[in-house]
């Protein structure tokens, strides 16, 4: 740990230092030509109603990591803050921030700041996301006293997959939708003989247009019925759809329960893989439409993969996957979602030994391992470093332009540093408490972080 801490402090040093000297090189060159968009006095002319109000009212920092990973993820949380076009970038998208200009007040100065937060906002994850994710790790162990995580008989794998228009969209050369079909073809492939797999689609139907609105909200369609693999029909399945319309992941969630009918969560291990990359664009209820799903004699385990999905997208799958306890993840290529998918793979495969072996070969595992645990702290200090390192490279890209005066600017930063050295505490602390529930069994480990996480939403 005191080296992974090394890490973060070195690398957060290192950008402050170049900011430093990026802030000395700009005030050498002050004299320069200001006649390109986005200069002082256009950006003033643009905030000159931007004034803060008196009456103003602050929302609070979090003050529990709960709070913070609740918050909505910031439209601009991956934002390129030091590339060549990041001053024009930074001018554009900030300049409607509020007018403080004159001599503001602290209250006005801390409005100013969680209004920037709230742009830069990371996807933190919090204590309730982390208890799932250790919940799933453990499924099939006998220590598990939730039926839901307790390997059955019978184990059944549904994909819903987004067939939505934006899934025509290419990452490094390759259409989304091609990824996606891969990366499950490259799963399936491995499933245990006596698995079941199905997959439904949705918005496959009618275009992104208006006029096929009605049409494509009403696709949704079980490709592949739940059954054991075969690889000539699940293939045929595949080429049924392309990426064509709209998005009723409520419609899909729905109809899920539907194909999922028959197989009852006493006799079956049922698990739910919701693959979007966009919001439900049908209005249809989605968060509703899981829950439903989830409350049902079914029991299934509903996780949800953001496929190269935005802010206003990872907020909406995030809540279905809050709704739902199961797991929510981002990936942004094939090769992260075949990651996530080879997790799955690996339950399938401890479900296989359960069959063949008995609980016997589950007994005394662990909940985690020191990786799992590095991944999670470096994952969350970097999130916190990297929302810091951001925000103040914009502070000082519109002191530069004197949109507030060196005394706010000095306020701003001193207050981004604190709330980001709170943060990083709060991860060490998980850091430890981790460690500690690590050497435990896996029913005294999640009882303790389920307390905790209760006692938080008190």
């Amino acid at each position: 740990m005191k080296i992974f801490k090394s890490i973060l402090v070195s690398a957060l040093l290192l950008f402050l230092l170049s900011a430093c000297s990026n802030d000395s090189a700009k005030e050498s060159n002050e004299t320069e030509d200001k006649s390109t968009p986005g200069n002082e006095q256009t950006v003033k002319k643009e905030r000159k109603e931007k004034a803060v109000n008196g009456n103003i009212k602050v929302e609070p920092l979090p003050t529990t990591y709960q709070e913070l990973a609740e918050l909505p993820i910031g439209k601009y949380y991956n934002m390129d803050t030091s590339g060549e076009n990041s001053k024009e970038e930074i001018l554009k998208v900030f300049s409607d921030l509020p007018d403080i200009s004159g001599n503001p007040s602290e209250k006005e100065l801390d409005y100013f700041y969680r209004e920037l937060l709230k742009r830069m906002q990371q996807d933190y994850e919090g204590p309730e996301n982390l208890i799932n994710r250790l919940k799933f790790e453990a499924l099939g162990s006998p220590e598990n006293t939730d039926s839901r995580y307790q390997f059955k008989d019978n184990l059944n794998v549904v994909f819903i997959i987004d067939a939505s228009g934006s899934m025509a969209q290419k990452i490094n050369g390759k259409e989304k939708m091609a990824s996606a079909k891969d990366s499950i073809l490259n799963f399936v492939n491995k499933l245990p003989k006596d698995a079941k797999v199905g997959i439904r689609v949705y918005g496959h139907k009618g275009t992104g247009s208006d006029a096929d609105k009605a049409l494509s909200c009403s696709s949704s369609e079980l490709v592949y019925p739940i059954s054991n693999y075969n690889e000539g029909e699940f293939q045929a399945a595949l080429n049924k759809f392309s990426p064509s319309g709209w998005t009723p992941i409520g419609l899909a969630l729905r109809e899920a329960k539907n194909d999922l009918a028959s197989f009852d969560g006493a006799n079956n291990t049922n698990i739910v893989y919701l693959v979007s990359d966009g919001i439900d664009t049908c209005e249809d209820q989605p968060i509703e439409a899981a829950k439903d799903l989830y409350s049902s004699n079914i029991s299934p385990i509903i996780n949800v993969i953001g496929f190269d999905v935005d802010s206003e997208g990872q907020n909406q799958l995030k809540q279905i996957a809050a709704a739902t306890d199961g797991i929510y993840d981002t990936v942004t290529n094939e090769g992260e979602l075949q990651e996530q998918l080879k997790k799955l793979n690996d339950l399938t495969s401890q479900w296989k030994e359960w069959l063949e072996k008995g609980q016997q070969h589950l007994e005394g595992r662990k909940i985690s391992n020191s990786l799992d645990i590095f991944n999670y702290i470096t994952d969350e200090g970097s999130k916190a470093t990297d929302e810091s390192v951001n925000i103040y490279l914009i502070l000082s890209e519109l002191y530069e332009e004197k949109l507030f005066s060196k005394e706010s600017f000095e306020y701003l930063t001193k207050k981004n540093t604190k709330y980001h050295q709170w943060i990083n505490g709060e991860v060490e602390k998980f850091n430890e408490e981790l460690k500690e529930l690590n050497e435990q069994n896996y029913n005294e480990a999640i009882n303790q972080l389920q307390e905790k996480y209760n006692a938080n939403t008190q």
